[in-house]
């Protein structure tokens, strides 16, 4: 087969445009972990309660993403993500005017839909580079993520402190907006369609109900009572909804439909394992930096007493090592191999997590943030290539969409889970002045153990399944990639 030629200048030019779509994103969304006691505070609002504002976000992404996906495959990868783009700058426009936390939650579901960027992403890059430059390609769009947190947490942060957490929604909208703009101009319609597969619409549906109701009953527990009818029935609800989706989307797949859970994709054993995997990382990711964001700000002795400029650039440990070591796996990846690699560093994270459960003193808490970015960094990256070198260029919408929708399921039960954390095991704190005395509610030790626990459990337990991958980079394979003519993705015309 005659090897096709692509095109380097405008394969680096989408490479930067989604690096930057990344760093805005993470602006906005960086500075929403440090500000939320800031939130709770000002909408008069309980610490579980708050986390809302994290998990609509992650169950809309959950929900979305496979049909974003699958439109992607039909429509074009390029007119997809045009429109995701339009449609999150509309909701980040608006988000920062909220009148009240109704409203904020509502737009930020909206805004959730921001989490079918990156898959999208990951897909274009997959067309625009020949096999053997995917593995660096996809670790450097990985450390973009560090990059992100680590200018937008003292940024977004330092906004957010001296003139409130709107503002950091507001002096986004310029920027988010551009690079819509530039997407729609500058970028390539995909060459990779598939006219003439279906929605799983209804699948959608059924998976973010459930979802919503389990979220829903974790972030209101401690208002309702964790014994009360309202909680349990919610959860019991919501819990039992699973078993109707699973068998939907069984009977679809069954009749031809390609579901979001698509069973012949899902079969495919590197496919299945990066997806759970992630799933189990995304769920302790997010309990537990944001019980450490909690911890940063929570008054001494119970906490570091920061303020949400000193808790933003106390987080920036984290994106330092996520960038570092995002250099470093792109370019011994393909040398060393992707399982080693995802096995170090999901192996790095549980000890950074493990170690912050020791309830150690400001500086050390530092270090060990820098080993968790520097884990997940090596983690994500290993983990996102084993998906991509495993789907065939035509299912890659479909394929990193369902990985979304695995990953985001994770996260978005992890952050009402560290919301109940953080409202059960708590410590009273008395506050006397002139006017009287008053008392705060605080989390203490026993949350941050519990929480700094179960995400170093998910890590290890992600080592167990990482084991039975498939490699499919190394020296040999590696090598067999670059003599390869037909494996070379032509220029998107």
């Amino acid at each position: 087969m005659e090897e096709q030629i692509y095109d380097r200048k405008y394969a680096n030019f989408v490479m930067i445009l989604l690096a930057m779509i990344i760093v805005a994103v993470m602006y906005v969304e960086g500075m929403l972990t440090p500000s939320l006691p800031s939130i709770a505070e000002g909408f008069h609002i309980t610490v579980d309660q708050v986390s809302l504002v994290l998990s609509t976000y992650l169950i809309t992404g959950v929900a979305l993403s496979p049909i974003v996906g699958k439109l992607a495959d039909i429509y074009g990868k390029k007119k997809m993500m045009s429109i995701v783009m339009l449609i999150y700058a509309s909701a980040v426009a608006v988000t920062g005017f909220s009148p009240n936390f109704t409203f904020m939650v509502a737009s930020r579901a909206v805004q959730g839909i921001g989490l079918t960027i990156m898959p999208l992403g990951m897909s274009l890059i997959r067309e625009e580079f020949p096999k053997d430059m995917v593995p660096k390609a996809q670790a450097l769009i990985s450390g973009m993520f560090g990059a992100g947190f680590a200018i937008s947490l003292p940024l977004g942060s330092l906004i957010s402190d001296k003139f409130g957490w709107r503002w950091t929604y507001h002096s986004a909208i310029p920027f988010i907006f551009l690079l819509a703009v530039l997407t729609i101009v500058k970028v390539h319609e995909s060459k990779y369609r598939r006219p003439d597969v279906k929605v799983d619409y209804i699948g959608a549906l059924a998976l973010g109900t459930p979802l919503a109701l389990v979220v829903l009953a974790l972030s209101e527990g401690s208002s309702w009572g964790w014994t009360s009818p309202l909680f349990l029935g919610m959860m019991i609800v919501g819990l039992f909804l699973f078993a109707p989706m699973f068998l939907y989307e069984s009977h679809y797949h069954k009749n031809g439909g390609e579901a979001i859970f698509d069973m012949k994709l899902l079969s495919e054993r590197n496919v299945l394992i990066s997806n759970i995997t992630l799933t189990v990382a995304g769920f302790g990711m997010y309990l537990s930096m944001q019980a450490l964001s909690y911890k940063f700000e929570t008054p001494a002795p119970f906490g570091f007493g920061l303020s949400i400029l000193g808790t933003g650039l106390s987080m920036v440990a984290f994106a330092g090592g996520m960038i570092a070591f995002a250099i470093v796996t792109g370019k011994v990846i393909s040398r060393i191999g992707i399982k080693p690699l995802a096995i170090v560093g999901s192996l790095i994270t549980g000890l950074g997590f493990l170690l912050l459960a020791t309830s150690p003193g400001y500086v050390m808490t530092l270090a060990f943030e820098f080993i968790i970015g520097s884990g997940m960094s090596i983690m994500n990256a290993s983990l996102i290539n084993l998906l991509v070198l495993s789907v065939e260029p035509q299912h890659m919408g479909l394929a990193t969409s369902m990985n979304s929708t695995f990953r985001y399921l994770g996260s978005s039960i992890g952050a009402p889970v560290a919301g109940a954390l953080l409202s059960a095991f708590v410590v009273q704190s008395f506050v006397h002045s002139s006017t009287g005395t008053v008392s705060f509610l605080f989390p203490d030790k026993t949350a941050y153990f519990y929480a700094f626990l179960l995400g170093a459990i998910s890590f290890f337990a992600a080592i167990f399944m990482i084991i039975f991958a498939k490699e499919v980079l190394g020296r040999g394979k590696a090598a067999r990639l670059k003599k390869s003519k037909e494996e070379v993705i032509p220029m998107v015309e």
